[in-house]
């Protein structure tokens, strides 16, 4: 961040901006500094070199006397990190409401996200319609339906700062210095001032949104205590409005879920609870109990929405999301089979034993992997990574490794058969590893036998059949074979080496870039992450792949295993914060107002995707 002792009044901006009007682009550099505005004090942090390059980087910081935001609200940690993303969306939402040319409306008031591919962490884009390229386009990085601790905003005792993306207007390659000062020093700052201040009406909206987030994580923190891996609320609406959009479904055919009697739980949370009576603080709903637990029913009844409400509930949701009282352990990860993804010397022996020609599986290494192979090396890498949960879709599994039934086991003899079924290994996991699952399966009965509870899904409603599941199993009795071969036992340790991370590309000493979601392009090697399916924001993904880059940087040595970087890197987000992925040090007034914290579990996803890594095995 800039020096505040050099710190300069307004009118040395709009100097500055008249001495450069009409002058070639770059010089805009002359801009960079920092600004004392009336009620706020702008810092240009880095100019963009060209109209069409990535916009500008800018930060607007506001005196907390100006801004007047109760303390009570951001109050520890879950409560400063519900009440940044409020304000960034708020700042968002003033964007949309002054903006024009390159505006869109992204939402209702709390600006659900999910609007289409630029709404998915994107943040919104406003700008008065005229000049070259990004000309007048201002951006924060603000949210979707998930609450993610962010970057965009900062909070600190004395003041709160807006980081934002500004394209500074241009003809052609030409400074368009009037326009640019009306748009720093005049609308800019009314933008911010109005997102970041909160008048009584505001307040109000934001305590329900710091409320709302923080009963989440109350819940989330007392799921083991309660031997729950996840909960389910009352009332909670499970289905999306399309394939497209991860806001929830409105239409009068919606159910809203409903726990079987047999699996309600109530929880008390520190505050009331949106649509109970006054006062009411006690959530309830299903909770979904350590162990294994099947998810059943026919062809769209709703098993895999259910699932998917899971995977997205290890994040809090926003007021009117639906999901709000979905909460999983934030441990619970997913697994697919995943065809072609690279393997890097991971011990899949408990599930694949030597292969043929003798081929050891202890020390497992493909650039291609198949289904089986792929879902086993998932598995074992997310407990590395700490994993305390699966969540399974047999849709998105491969077949071969899920199961073998008793006509396969007589004709293919086992002799002739590495696979030992995930079916073998289920229960083990949680006995042996503390580790559970949740599994939605609906065309294999052979699960009844080894699951915990049986939820049934019928016309989107569950029922609890764990008795009914386990008489059919015993009536109808089983001639599978148990087919494992030795004990499960825990992931060998492995250490990556850092030579194998290499940032650069050309004469750039440092290339990361995020495409979307569902890639990272790190130097010259892409990561593909499309089937890592928990990371909901492409600037998760950013904040991925310079976690990466700061690992093998200043974490890895020798003696770090891959879980040391984790932890490690978690401690730097813990005390520091995400300015600290900056690579270029935030000394250096870069501005990383645009990462989304991701977790441990999609770091390693990524480290164990690149195709550059090698990694030496031992036990610590």
């Amino acid at each position: 961040m800039p020096d505040t002792r050099n710190e300069q009044d307004a009118s040395e901006l709009a100097r500055r901006l008249q001495r450069i009007d009409g002058r070639g682009y770059k010089a805009y550099q002359d801009i960079r500094g920092s600004f004392v505005l009336p009620r706020c004090t702008l810092y240009i942090d880095h100019v963009q070199g060209d109209p069409f390059a990535a916009p500008s980087k800018l930060r607007v910081r506001v005196p907390m006397s100006e801004a007047a935001l109760p303390a009570e609200l951001f109050a520890g940690r879950v409560r400063r990190v519900a009440l940044c993303d409020f304000l960034a969306r708020a700042v968002r939402r003033a964007i949309t409401r002054h903006g024009t040319g390159h505006s869109r409306e992204h939402g209702d008031r709390h600006d659900r996200g999910a609007r289409g591919r630029r709404e998915r962490g994107r943040g919104s884009d406003a700008g008065p319609g005229d000049g070259s390229g990004k000309s007048g386009l201002i951006r924060i990085d603000a949210g979707g339906q998930e609450v993610l601790e962010r970057s965009a905003v900062v909070i600190a005792p004395d003041w709160v700062e807006a980081r934002v993306e500004v394209g500074l207007p241009a003809a052609g390659r030409r400074v368009l210095g009037r326009k640019a000062e009306q748009l720093l020093l005049e609308r800019l700052p009314e933008i911010v001032l109005a997102g970041l201040r909160l008048e009584s009406s505001d307040r109000d909206e934001a305590l329900r949104f710091v409320e709302c987030v923080e009963n989440q994580e109350h819940v989330r923190t007392h799921l083991a205590k309660l031997g729950l891996v996840a909960f389910v609320g009352n009332g909670a609406v499970l289905p999306r409005e399309s394939g497209a959009s991860d806001r929830p479904l409105c239409d009068a055919s919606v159910v809203p879920f409903r726990s079987p009697p047999e699996l309600e739980v109530a929880i008390e949370v520190p505050n009331p609870v949106a649509g109970g009576g006054a006062g009411d603080a006690t959530l309830t709903g299903m909770g979904v109990p350590a162990g294994v637990t099947l998810i059943v029913g026919g062809g769209y009844h709703g098993k895999s929405t259910l699932l998917r409400a899971l995977e997205r509930g290890v994040y809090p949701h926003i007021p009117e999301d639906g999901r709000e009282s979905v909460v999983s352990a934030s441990t619970l990860v997913k697994i697919r089979a995943e065809d072609g993804r690279r393997v890097e010397r991971v011990d899949i022996h408990p599930f694949i034993s030597e292969l043929p020609g003798g081929r050891s599986t202890r020390d497992f290494c493909s650039d291609d992997a198949s289904g089986s192979t792929s879902q086993a090396a998932n598995i074992v890498e997310a407990v590395e990574a700490g994993a305390s949960g699966l969540l399974l879709d047999e849709d998105t599994s491969a077949t071969n490794f899920m199961v073998r039934d008793a006509r396969m086991q007589a004709l293919v003899a086992k002799e002739f058969e590495p696979i030992t079924p995930f079916l073998e290994r289920v229960q083990e996991l949680h006995r042996e590893l503390g580790v559970s699952t949740v599994l939605v399966m609906g065309g294999c009965g052979d699960y009844f036998e080894v699951a915990d509870r049986v939820i049934m899904l019928r016309e989107y409603q569950p029922f609890d059949c764990t008795d009914e599941a386990r008489e059919v199993a015993r009536r109808q009795g089983g001639e599978r074979r148990s087919e494992a071969r030795e004990p499960i036992s825990a992931p060998i340790a492995r250490h990556p080496r850092a030579a194998s991370f290499d940032a650069s590309r050309g004469r750039r000493e440092l290339k990361i870039d995020a495409r979307g979601r569902e890639e990272i392009v790190y130097g010259s090697d892409p990561i593909d992450l499309r089937g890592v399916e928990q990371l909901v924001d492409p600037s998760q993904t950013r904040a991925v792949g310079l976690a990466i880059h700061l690992a093998s940087q200043r974490l890895m040595d020798d003696e770090h295993s891959l879980g040391d970087l984790l932890d490690a890197l978690e401690a730097l987000f813990d005390s520091r914060g995400l300015d600290v992925l900056d690579p270029y040090g935030s000394g250096d007034g870069r501005n990383p107002g645009n990462f989304a914290r991701p977790r441990r579990f999609e770091i390693a996803a990524a480290i164990n995707r690149l195709r550059t890594l090698r990694v030496d095995q031992g036990r610590d």
